[in-house]
């Protein structure tokens, strides 16, 4: 795919290779398995937090249903499915893709930019967790309903079904991802059969898709009225997937699977719930499992459990993808990075954010015990998540798509608004859980930003004691060492300056080879990066050459690999003939680094955790040769 510098408001087509409905099918099943599960909770706690234990009224029934009919439309339908998706960056999708697409339109780097895809990004990441904690947890408790004497498995059964399902995760997803598609198809159909047989209880229902019925609601209920449209907004999480996603389905297979068949069968199974309560108010304890007999409900809680488990699979391998793309925009530092396909390079597993994931996934599940406490928590994520993609947005409509501004803000405004709305009313169930989401958010924007400041302290400090490439150069054509056979490549940064081992290798071993090349490895601000433009070559002296690797931000720089592209360009490389030099910094606090102490402390802890340049560039281990320095920060 080529990684041009101009970006349009382009169509995302599916790849020649895989057919149309094959990509239909398979975005049911990954796409959509958020946001296709929240029936089980979704309707439940919006209705149960507006009666607060009391009468559940054909008022707030109708207020609820319309709010989360008019949130499915407003929220994922218009915002997402026929605005964002269009946004895309050479066809990839998401927060950070959003961000840097908006960061290529302003032209320069812009912090606001920055900052929000950071938010963004640090909110998805707690949706990873916060999402198969609540998911599965929602999915067993409908064994309560079976057999109220198993109520005290259930969370150690949700803790057993997490363990499993974090721990098959090294093994790849690609064959249990071939039945997400099917397993998804069977629940989306089941719920639909579900809402369709219940809505003749009580047809009349149907009156909620006048919008007046939810804002009669909200004016008629004042702060519990707000309170409900944060339970409301739990039918609109993981609406964000889908442009997550755009990359892996392109934009008509995800736009065709929700308008004609995922919608409505949300649509039809809330109603169903709706239609179910007012027959039958207390059937509100779980209005869901109760739209089936109890002959049908332990085949129903397998199938709403391998649909939650299909969800949390999905936001797992989104939290690896978010976590590289970071890694190559520079936010974090390098993790270890695992390919599980040899045919499909988007299938990696990051062993130590797996390990994180799951952690975090059973302190949740511990903490809260339920989905409904774990529903205060849940909002609050996703829907920072959806304001900062507003905004972002609003950037690329404005400055990519040249609208006039006032023509974007017509457009992008409402929406925005409607988001902050959602915050809002999130916001008021703080001391209820949702300030879990928003301190790992925060401690996630504080690692980014300590990374971020201290590499660059780091740079500025090294810069000073560095010695320009091109004035070594003519030093050691005037008075050349000794020189050996062979290749070295040099890894820096900056390949304007001597790198630290070429000068230490002349320093202590005072020797130079015949062929040396200073190695860079850039990241465009695209997804991907074409293999004509991966690398360029540079020769600067008769023994020197500058080589620049360019990756994509999606991409896992592998340079043996993207080396052997330069023979095409006259350099005749040969792995077997080749060193690579490579620093190992020591780094030490320094009395005044322009740090506090403790965020010096915090940024020598995330490079040490980093993983091993020569393991992360996918280098052989045998040809690395690594110079340690000290140095103070």
């Amino acid at each position: 795919m080529a990684a041009s510098e101009t970006s349009t408001e382009s169509q995302t087509e599916a790849p020649v290779t895989t057919g149309f409905w094959a990509l239909t099918l398979g975005s049911v099943g990954v796409v959509f398995g958020d946001i296709g599960t929240s029936p089980l909770y979704a309707f439940r706690e919006a209705v149960g937090g507006a009666a607060h234990g009391g009468e559940v009224s054909r008022a707030i029934v109708l207020g609820v249903l319309s709010l989360i009919l008019w949130a499915l439309l407003v929220v994922v339908t218009g915002k997402y499915v026929l605005l964002l998706l269009r946004a895309d960056n050479n066809g990839e999708g998401g927060t950070l893709s959003l961000m840097a697409l908006g960061q290529r339109a302003m032209g320069r780097r812009s912090w606001l930019l920055l900052a929000l895809g950071v938010v963004g990004a640090a909110m998805f990441i707690g949706d990873s967790m916060i999402t198969p904690a609540i998911s599965v947890l929602s999915a067993v408790e409908g064994l309560k309903l079976a057999t109220p004497a198993l109520e005290h498995y259930v969370v150690p059964l949700t803790v057993v079904i997490l363990v499993i399902l974090f721990s098959v995760q090294s093994s790849g997803t690609a064959r249990v991802a071939s039945a997400f598609g099917p397993v998804m198809l069977v629940w989306f159909a089941t719920i639909t059969v579900m809402g369709l047989v219940h809505i003749s209880d009580d047809p009349t229902v149907l009156a909620a898709i006048n919008p007046l019925y939810g804002i009669e609601f909200l004016l008629t209920h004042g702060t519990i009225g707000l309170v409900t449209l944060g339970a409301v907004f739990l039918a609109v999480t993981g609406g964000e997937a889908l442009y997550a996603d755009l990359g892996h389905f392109g934009r008509k297979p995800i736009q065709s699977a929700w308008l004609f068949f995922v919608l409505p069968a949300l649509l039809i199974n809330y109603f169903g719930q709706g239609a179910l309560l007012l027959e039958h108010p207390a059937a509100i304890e779980n209005p869901f499992y109760r739209m089936v007999p109890e002959k049908a409900l332990v085949p129903l809680i397998l199938l709403a459990t391998a649909a939650t488990v299909i969800a949390s699979q999905a936001v797992i391998t989104g939290a690896y993808s978010l976590t590289r793309q970071a890694v190559q925009l520079g936010l974090l530092p390098r993790f270890e990075v695992r390919y599980t396909s040899e045919s499909h390079a988007g299938q990696i597993y990051l062993p130590r954010v797996n390990t994180l994931l799951l952690i975090g996934v059973l302190l949740l599940v511990l903490m809260f015990r339920t989905s409904s406490g774990l529903a205060s928590a849940y909002g609050i994520a996703v829907s920072t998540t959806m304001v900062a993609d507003g905004i972002m947005g609003f950037v690329v409509i404005w400055k990519l798509w040249n609208w006039r501004v006032a023509t974007a803000a017509a457009l992008v405004a409402p929406l925005v608004i409607v988001d902050m709305t959602f915050f809002s009313a999130n916001l008021l169930k703080l001391f209820e859980g949702a300030w879990v989401p928003l301190l790992f958010g925060l401690a996630m924007v504080v690692i980014i930003w300590t990374w971020r400041r201290g590499a660059a302290i780091l740079i500025s400090k090294t810069r000073r004691i560095e010695v320009p490439l091109r004035d070594l150069i003519a030093s050691l054509e005037k008075r050349p060492p000794h020189i050996v056979q062979g290749t070295a490549v040099f890894l820096t940064s900056d390949p304007e300056y001597v790198p630290t081992a070429l000068l230490h290798n002349l320093k202590h071993n005072k020797v130079l080879h015949q062929h040396n090349v200073v190695l860079t490895i850039e990241t465009a601000h695209t997804p991907l990066v074409d293999i004509s433009e991966r690398v360029r070559l540079e020769n600067i002296s008769e023994r020197f050459t500058l080589v620049a690797l360019r990756f994509g931000f999606m991409e896992s720089p592998n340079v043996p690999k993207a080396l052997g592209v330069a023979r095409k360009l006259g350099w005749q490389f040969d792995i077997m003939s080749t060193s690579f030099f490579v620093s190992r910094r020591s780094l030490k606090p320094a009395a005044q680094s322009g740090m506090p102490r403790w965020q010096d402390h915090l940024f020598i802890a995330l490079s040490r955790s980093a993983n091993d340049a020569t393991d992360y560039f996918q280098i052989p281990t045998g040809r690395v040769v690594e110079v340690g320095t000290q140095v103070t920060i």
